[in-house]
């Protein structure tokens, strides 16, 4: 017989592998099967209504009738909403607020735990006690300290002598959203404290071991080698409060003073949720949604970027 025969009987008589049996021993199909079940319920519960959402907002609806198409009339009545103008004016105090006590207290608080020694463990697990209890739990706790009547902070300035400084806290248009803002900063500074303070024990001792014998003070180790290498944990600090002090914000408002008295604490989560449900606007309130989802996601942006180019330069 002759080569070209035996090669072709050969060939012929060889195993042939199925493309599902070879398709199954890929390891890019096993992968794609390990990740199918997550990505079809990232699609349901996120993609989906997403976008919806966002075709929502371009429409005139109120949960019952056929959506009727209105192009980008929900958009620009956001510029002439004086109630969403003054809720975005709130939020962003509530931010710049929450986030200037959320970092500087929680630095420093984390630098405290940083330096105890004597029951570190119960310590450091106190300060997380208030991240763990709910919105709700913690806006009734905060409302009997505000109560006018019996509340303990009128009670303690009453036992200090500054009588006159009482007031209706959550009453008052001139101190409902600090008194607000008060609250959410004492829930979560134990949260960012914790990743401060994780940031804290990565810095090399070596370092301040060095500071000290060259005669460097307290503060001059702080400004020259912990604050320029917590810069990392600084922003992610801020990105984490920022977008958590816009968008989850709602329960310990609606829980405080249902975004009043006369929207002196209304937000553009309270807001969005009143105009979709006591209003029946669901068009306009998906549009109020996705102009603060673009808000907070620039702002997040901006400063991904900004950690990406500076430099903390003394």
């Amino acid at each position: 017989m002759s080569a070209p025969a035996i090669s072709v009987l050969k060939t012929s008589a060889a195993p042939r592998v199925s493309l599902a049996r070879r398709l199954g021993r890929s390891d890019g199909f096993v992968a794609a099967m390990m990740i199918l079940p997550a990505a079809i319920l990232f699609g349901l519960f996120f993609l989906w209504p997403f976008f919806n959402g966002l075709w929502l907002s371009f429409h005139r609806w109120d949960g019952f009738s056929p959506p009727r198409f209105i192009g980008a009339a929900n958009y620009l009545r956001l510029f002439k909403d004086r109630i969403f103008l003054g809720a975005l004016e709130n939020s962003f105090i509530f931010v710049i607020l929450s986030l200037a006590f959320k970092n500087g207290l929680g630095l420093a608080l984390a630098l405290l735990l940083n330096r105890v020694t004597f029951a570190r463990g119960f310590i450091r697990g106190s300060v997380f006690v208030p991240v763990t209890i709910s919105f709700v739990a913690a806006g009734l706790l905060w409302s009997w300290i505000y109560n006018p009547v019996f509340g303990l902070l009128n009670a303690g300035l009453d036992l200090v002598g500054l009588a006159s400084l009482k007031r209706s806290w959550l009453g008052d248009a001139n101190t409902a959203l600090y008194a607000v803002i008060v609250v959410d900063v004492w829930k979560w500074l134990g949260f960012h404290a914790v990743i401060y303070l994780a940031g804290l024990q990565t810095i090399p001792s070596e370092l301040y071991e060095a500071a000290r014998v060259d005669g460097a003070s307290a503060w001059r180790r702080l400004w020259h080698i912990t604050l320029p290498l917590m810069v990392p944990v600084i922003f992610i600090n801020t990105i984490l409060g920022l977008s958590g002090a816009f968008v989850r914000n709602f329960d310990i408002v609606h829980v405080l003073t249902q975004g009043g008295p006369n929207h002196a604490t209304e937000v553009v989560i309270t807001a969005m949720v009143k105009t979709a449900f006591n209003e029946s606007q669901m068009g306009y309130a998906a549009a109020m949604g996705y102009a603060l989802f673009v808000l907070v996601g620039g702002l997040c942006a901006a400063l991904v970027y900004l950690l990406g180019r500076t430099r903390f330069k003394i």
